[in-house]
């Protein structure tokens, strides 16, 4: 880390019910970033710190190379940042077509895993009764019983109500649990290989898991006991993840290109099952004008608001493949196209035509 790495401390602000903070904030230990964490939400952000465009958590306060103080969101963008601000202990493999496996799960665990945990956290009454104090509390545990009960039922109420925006219904909730079942012996086994998914070292896939799994496994009860029901290994995973600030992180760490597609086939298959069916889907709807996705997913209807910023993420892993150099393309086009990713190869169509 050079002089001007040093002095610059991050500042994030953020909630330990939110998947991306624990995903941000877990990715800032490993790669040994100072940061100072203010634990709270908008509602009582740092005094005198600038309001960013779209209120998200986290929000992450750096000083620009103007020297004004700005709030960063949207932790997908933001990892790309620090990596070309901070030089030591990456996230992101060289190897170009480790580089893009790695984009892909990281947007299957941002955008999907999301639809899992928000499903799980507010549509199941336990699971909802177990969130909704915890929230408040996290946000200021200072609050009276009496405050915080009302607070609680309020904004549950608000969360459930928007269960429809994420994909959560009872039309699309049997597809939801049903991706979750198979995900978990799935990464059980990922995992017992070398540590992670991409080797012997973390990779910002492996942090947009554990953000997700922090609230899956850790938070929600229903989910939590389907997970020990089947793996030990995960939980202990996600405790582990928190803090990788000893992990070695050396290159040769890095699975293999070889090594690592052949691991990965279960979890593309995954992804070409239930992720890029609705990611299509939702753009077609969006790009004939409709508000309202109605598609096929793992053989059932799903049905839900069409989502603008998942059609980003889209074109985002379109135009990732794109770029690769043709040997890349070349070595992973089988794979993908053998788990079901194949729309990625076609450039947005199903079959090429």
């Amino acid at each position: 880390m050079n002089a001007a790495e040093q002095a610059q401390v991050l500042e994030v602000l953020g909630v330990p019910g939110s998947p991306y903070t624990r995903k941000i904030t877990a990715l800032l230990r490993f790669r040994r970033i100072p940061f100072v964490l203010h634990w709270g939400n908008h509602d009582s952000p740092p005094a005198d710190y600038p309001v960013p465009r779209v209120r998200l958590l986290p929000t992450v306060y750096r000083t620009s190379n103007e020297g004004e103080r700005e709030a960063l969101v949207d932790t997908t963008p933001l990892i790309r940042n620090l990596e070309m601000s901070y030089t030591q202990r990456s996230v992101i493999p060289e190897n170009p077509a480790l580089a893009f496996l790695c984009d892909l799960i990281e947007d299957y665990a941002d955008e999907w895993l999301t639809k899992v945990m928000f499903h799980y956290r507010w549509a199941h009454e336990a699971d909802r009764q177990n969130i909704e104090p915890l929230l408040v509390y996290w946000a200021d545990p200072t609050l009276d019983a009496d405050t915080a009960r009302v607070k609680a039922e309020k904004f549950g109420q608000r969360q459930y109500e928007r269960l429809y925006v994420v994909g959560s219904n009872a039309v699309t909730g049997p597809t939801i649990e049903d991706s979750f079942t198979r995900l978990v012996p799935i990464l059980d086994t990922l995992i017992a290989r070398r540590g992670f998914v991409l080797g012997g070292r973390p990779s910002a896939a492996d942090f947009a898991l554990y953000g997700q799994l922090t609230q899956l496994v850790q938070v929600e009860p229903t989910p939590a006991a389907l997970v020990r029901g089947v793996s030990q290994r995960l939980p202990a995973w996600v405790d582990r993840m928190e803090d990788l600030s000893g992990n070695a992180a050396r290159e040769e760490d890095w699975d293999t290109p070889e090594l690592a597609l052949k691991a990965l086939a279960p979890l593309l298959g995954e992804i070409g099952r239930v992720y890029l069916p609705f990611l299509l889907g939702n753009v077609v709807a969006a790009a004939a004008g409709e508000d309202t996705v109605n598609t096929e997913v793992d053989g059932r209807l799903w049905t839900q608001p069409v989502f603008p910023y998942q059609v980003k993420c889209f074109k985002a892993l379109l135009d990732g493949f794109k770029a690769l150099p043709a040997e890349d393309k070349e070595f992973l086009t089988p794979v993908l196209t053998e788990t079901g990713c194949q729309v990625l190869v076609n450039n947005g169509t199903p079959s090429g035509s």
